[in-house]
């Protein structure tokens, strides 16, 4: 620069060293010319006019020798002032805060301030002579303040923003360069660190702002007071008025709202603007979709620095359902209250500090022996007299030491005598876990301890004979086996069964067979003589005897035959019955109670199947023969699984005058069982134990599919009979099972006839009677089997509409050998005939038989004369003709 602002200055003195050069060479010469001239070249001039031209030339070269100087002056000046205005110049630019650099049109650099220096860190002698800016960018690259190209430096720095460096240290230095009009340029260097800084912490903090009124649970929004239009919304503003925050800001109310809710919420504005504190609270009604809501609205003015109103900010919570919630707690209050005070129990609450009475309720006032609205703020000492009042203050402090529930029960007399009450004392304690209240609740148990008397004597007494049950019995037969135990004694365990108890309930009803069973008891117990006697089960009774076994227990079981043997006279009627006994002797039979009884019980399976009224002592093989029996259970079980059971149909026929002319109509399915070591095993061995052990369901719902599908694919639609159990109505939805069967096999419900027994309906009439409406409703046909046998079959044919009635075959046996079963079968087939019911007759196995039938009109007939049960294999001629034959014959 120095040598810039002298290069500038001898320029300037250039006019004025001519000037005084031309001076110099003019004088000299003319007074030369003058002084030697000689006289002859003068000529005619006259000296005069020559002095005079040298006078005045002389006076023009003073003059012009004075005019240089004056010029010489005045440049000198100029330069003077020149350099006094670039001295300010550059003093200015150096005490900028920014760095700045200037360049000519040939990029040298003509002006660089401290500023610049400073901030990279160079001194005054890194800047040579001439040196050009990318030469000054290749020296901060050098020196490490630099990271990219000159080229990414010179078009990011030009650009609108600028282009922000990073120094180390952590600076940050905004570089913006200006191109000039004469080829030239200006860059000026601004350290931001701090205005960054400043910046990303106000980022910052504004981010945190906005975070947390968009995580406020409550809706905030904010507006122009001067337009009314949003300039802020949270997004619980957005999710109650289920409109974006884009579509919120910048419009009004009524731009957003419907009219109505945009009207409330002016009015709201309004009152927060004219409410002299800038405050204001209001509740009020807004639409959002097709709900009304109700919104708690605060609003508050924001004021500038003039103390003009500038924004209005609005805060509101949805609190319709608080509303709700409250008139609903407010309501439960109520109810509560009502509860409470209606309740059978006794509440009393008091205060632990005083032992005043705070509540009572109105089944108190027995306690109280007044109006509950009397005893509020009185003490125990207050209400009863001192010695109940020491007792009761005795027990309150008891509880209120213990902090925890106290139940006792003790006599209380009140206007109905004296009741037992079931009193609990409950401390509620403070915040500070302290006692506070004390809550007394007083219950009448006396009617609830003397029906668990009675319960508990009903756990082990019949309800009917009130003698010991099962339960009781099997403890005392273990009392008794403790005290025989180690000894010589022994006892008899003696299981009967009460013969015709049966025959009585058919005949003259359920009420006379309790009657019977109530008058054998008292009989038994009087040949028991003080021994114990038990009811075991319906007729089953159990007793023991001491003594010289079997000798005893024969003896006592002679007696209770011989004792019952007589007639019993109830209500006028005589009837008489039998016992059948079985007998076990402990030790020998049994060292536990459970095995006696089961002794017992087998000894008295094998007399009952001897013959009714007879006397069986146990014996080994008889155990024997309960074992072989579970074995066959469990077998019977892994055949249904495995697929084991096989079905046979029997024939049912149009009742004809012969067995040629009753034409097949239709088969009932019969289950058969083909074990592998056992072979064929007789239908009356394993239904009654499937029935027994509860796998009649499984099998029967096996037999029932098996039998659809089977029908299903005969050519000639006839209609398949299946016998339901009774078990089968208690167990799982029979009704969906049919259904489901149905339709998975496809047969029409019409060719499907479910028989059932009246056993069926003996368990539980309601619920048997609405499951057959049920399955008739489906489209199945319904009969009932073996009809005749039980005594109400009547009653249930009152009932039901059954579509059909299986005659027993103990009536059809003896057709032609007594008049009363021809009467009795005529009589069902004229009462069927007249409720619209057709008759089929079980086991025809004569012509006679048939011959009668036919004669008296019955409408079909099932039995050995008609056809064997066999697999359908041997009746493919009759249901699905050659091709149902050939099939048969390729499945083995």
């Amino acid at each position: 620069m120095a040598g810039r602002k002298w290069q500038a200055g001898g320029k300037n003195s250039i006019p004025a060293r001519a000037v005084l050069c031309l001076i110099a060479a003019v004088v000299p010469v003319g007074a030369a010319r003058a002084a030697f001239a000689p006289s002859t070249y003068l000529g005619d001039l006259d000296p005069g006019v020559v002095w005079e031209l040298l006078i005045g030339s002389v006076v023009v070269a003073s003059f012009l020798g004075a005019v240089g100087l004056w010029i010489l002056s005045a440049l000198r000046k100029a330069k003077r002032a020149q350099l006094r205005r670039n001295a300010f110049v550059s003093s200015a630019l150096n005490h900028l805060n920014q760095g700045v650099v200037m360049t000519d049109a040939r990029e040298r650099i003509v002006f660089c301030n401290d500023r610049y220096l400073d901030i990279y860190g160079l001194s005054r002698a890194d800047i040579g002579r001439n040196m050009t800016g990318t030469e000054l960018l290749e020296l901060r690259r050098d020196r490490g303040v630099l990271d990219i190209s000159a080229e990414d430096f010179f078009a990011r720095a030009a650009a609108p923003d600028g282009l922000v460096t990073e120094l180390p240290g952590g600076r940050s230095v905004l570089v913006k360069y200006f191109p000039l009009p004469n080829g030239g340029s200006v860059t000026t260097h601004l350290d931001c660190t701090d205005q960054r800084k400043l910046s990303r912490k106000l980022a910052s903090t504004t981010q945190f702002l906005e975070s947390v009124l968009d995580n406020v649970p409550v809706c905030v929004a904010a507006k122009n007071i001067e337009d009314g239009r949003y300039i802020f919304a949270n997004r619980a503003f957005e999710r109650f008025s289920r409109f974006s925050r884009d579509h919120i800001v910048g419009k009004r109310a009524d731009e957003i709202f419907r009219p109505e809710t945009a009207v409330s919420i002016d009015t709201a504005d309004r009152a927060a603007l004219d409410a002299p504190e800038g405050y204001h609270r209001s509740e009020f009604f807004v639409e959002r979709g097709s709900e009304r809501r109700i919104l708690a609205s605060n609003r508050v003015i924001a004021r500038n620095e003039a103390g003009d109103p500038e924004f209005l900010i609005a805060l509101f919570e949805d609190v319709t359902d608080r509303r709700s919630l409250s008139r609903e707690l407010e309501n439960n209050k109520k109810f509560l209250e009502l509860v409470v005070d209606n309740i059978p129990v006794s509440l009393i609450v008091q205060r632990v500090s005083d032992g005043r009475y705070l509540l009572a309720n109105r089944s108190a006032e027995t306690i109280l022996n007044r109006r509950r609205e009397d005893a509020a703020g009185l003490t125990a000492s207050d209400i009863f007299n001192a010695r109940e009042a020491k007792l009761i203050v005795a027990r309150d402090e008891a509880a209120i030491r213990k902090r925890s529930m106290i139940a006792e029960e003790h006599p209380i007399s009140t206007k109905d005598g004296l009741r037992l009450f079931l009193t609990r004392r409950m401390t509620v304690l403070d915040d500070h876990g302290e006692p506070q209240y004390l809550i007394k609740t007083h219950e009448d148990v006396t009617d609830r301890r003397q029906t668990e008397s009675r319960m508990a004597h009903m756990a082990y007494h019949d309800g009917l004979t009130d003698l010991p049950n099962r339960a009781a019995f099997l403890q005392a037969l273990t009392q008794m086996i403790e005290a025989c135990d180690g000894t010589d004694e022994e006892f008899a365990v003696l299981c009967v069964d009460l013969d015709g108890l049966k025959e009585i309930n058919d005949v003259y009803g359920h009420a006379m067979g309790d009657k019977v069973l109530i008058e054998v008891a008292q009989r038994l117990q009087t040949v028991a003589r003080g021994g114990v006697v038990a009811r075991l089960s319906g007729d089953e009774f159990g007793l023991i005897i001491d003594g010289k076994q079997p000798a005893a227990g024969i003896a006592l079981a002679e007696q209770a035959a011989e004792a019952l043997g007589e007639d019993f006279a109830i209500d006028g009627k005589s009837v008489r019955t039998g016992l059948t006994t079985g007998i076990a002797v402990f030790p020998h039979n049994g060292s536990d109670a459970a095995s006696l009884l089961a002794n017992s019980g087998a000894a008295l399976f094998r007399a009952k199947a001897k013959s009714r009224g007879t006397i069986s002592i146990f014996e080994p093989e008889m155990d024997q023969q309960i074992r072989d029996r579970r074995v066959l259970h469990q077998e019977l079980s892994v055949a249904i699984k495995n697929g084991e059971l096989s079905l046979y149909y029997q024939p049912q026929a149009a009742t004809g005058a012969s067995v040629a002319g009753s034409q097949i109509i239709g088969f009932e399915a019969l289950a058969r069982w083909h074990h592998p070591v056992r072979g064929f095993v007789p239908p009356s061995d394993f239904i009654p134990l499937a029935e027994e052990s509860g796998l009649i369901v499984e099998m029967g719902e096996w037999i029932l599919r098996e039998a659809c599908r089977e029908a299903a694919s005969w050519a000639v639609p006839m209609q398949v009979a299946v016998n339901l159990s009774p078990a089968q109505f208690t167990h799982g939805d029979l009704v969906g099972l049919v259904h489901s069967i149905l339709l998975e096999t496809g047969l029409t419900p019409d060719r499907l006839e479910l028989e059932i027994t009246e056993g069926v309906l003996i368990e539980d009439f309601d619920r048997g009677l609405s499951l057959l409406r049920r399955l008739k409703a489906l489209g199945v046909r319904i009969s009932m089997d073996d009809f005749g046998s039980g005594y109400s079959s009547l009653s249930y044919l009152q009932a039901f509409p059954f579509d059909k009635i299986k005659i027993d075959r103990a009536f059809v046996i003896n057709l032609g050998r007594n008049p009363q079963s021809a009467a009795i079968v005529r009589a069902v087939i004229d009462l069927g005939h007249g409720l619209e019911m057709s008759i089929v007759a079980e086991g025809v196995e004569t012509e006679a038989q048939l011959s009668f039938l036919s004669e008296e009109g019955c409408d079909a007939v099932q039995g050995y004369l008609i056809g064997r049960p066999a697999p359908i294999g041997q009746f493919a001629a009759l249901v699905g003709g050659d091709r149902l034959a050939e099939t048969v014959r390729r499945a083995g």
